[in-house]
């Protein structure tokens, strides 16, 4: 099986979420950045850093639950040196509260500033970032428990902004910024494509399938042998062939059925079910991006 792979998505509507970020921007004092923990790399937008450099920042590294949590220390060591970050999971709300935590934390001396200027319980205010499919709706949710409270329009804030309270002294912006992913190689793409940020339907679906298997069989393949079944016999028959992932793709559609008439296996079945196990965590916590 070749890889005629050539993935290439950019929404139009790029430029005009960056122009609005930007404007919003002037009202935020902390950035919040939202990256799927298990593709760090590819779940960022490059205009991040730019266009925030002279806000404060967190980096929360999200779906850390479907993630490898040996790999999920690395990539905190690392985006520490270069903002605070925390390991979230939007779903089962973990690492939610350390977050209004940390805000307030990396708030603190410009809070005392404000109290010297006899400014008082000055309101701090939040703005989330993040590309699409980063688990953004659910943070939101989370953080404000799922109680939207608006805030209600201010003297110099434009009437449709709204603003959610997520704590005594904080707010957020509640039409968080989507930035959309640039495609810099082929690997982000994929990474894109694995994790269904790129929808199935703009993809090859066998092709994808067939390139996370390779990095499933390079990196986490005790997780595959148990997953569906495959005895060190059968995998070893496999690495005799002459194309051994795309047999081992064969192997996996026969154990789940996923059969046409004759007893062929279904490739786009079998993808199909590759993807949805990998992005359901039934193949284990998976990293596919390493510091």
């Amino acid at each position: 099986m070749e890889n005629k792979l050539n993935i290439n998505f950019y929404p139009g509507h790029m430029a005009k979420a960056r122009r609005q970020i930007i404007e919003d921007l002037k009202l935020i004092d902390v950035v919040i950045e939202l990256l799927d923990s298990r593709i760090p790399v590819a779940s960022r937008n490059p205009d991040i850093a730019e266009i925030t450099k002279n806000k404060k920042r967190i980096i929360l590294l999200n779906k850390s639950d479907l993630s490898d949590d040996k790999v999920n220390q690395k990539w905190l060591d690392k985006l520490s040196k270069e903002a605070p970050t925390l390991l979230t999971d939007s779903n089962s709300g973990k690492g939610i509260d350390k977050v209004v935590k940390k805000i307030d934390e990396i708030m603190e001396e410009e809070k005392q500033r404000q109290a010297a200027r006899g400014r008082v319980n000055k309101t701090i205010r939040v703005m989330i970032l993040g590309i699409p499919n980063v688990g953004k709706s659910s943070f939101i949710n989370r953080i404000s428990k799922k109680t939207t409270m608006e805030v209600g329009n201010r003297p110099g804030v434009t009437k449709q902004k709204q603003w959610i309270r997520i704590s005594k002294t904080q707010e957020l912006l509640d039409t968080p910024g989507v930035l959309w992913p640039k495609f810099e190689s082929q690997e982000i793409a994929l990474n894109l494509a694995f994790t269904g940020t790129i929808k199935d339907d703009l993809i090859e679906r066998v092709e994808v399938a067939f390139e996370l298997l390779k990095i499933l069989e390079r990196e986490y393949l005790n997780n595959l042998k148990e997953r569906y079944k495959i005895s060190d016999e059968e995998y070893d028959a496999i690495k005799a062939t002459a194309n051994p992932t795309y047999e081992l793709m064969r192997l996996i559609g026969k154990k789940r059925g996923a059969l046409v008439s004759g007893g062929n296996v279904d490739d786009e079945k079998t993808a199909r079910i590759i993807l949805d196990d990998f992005r359901n965590c039934k193949i284990g916590r998976i990293s596919l991006e390493k510091p």
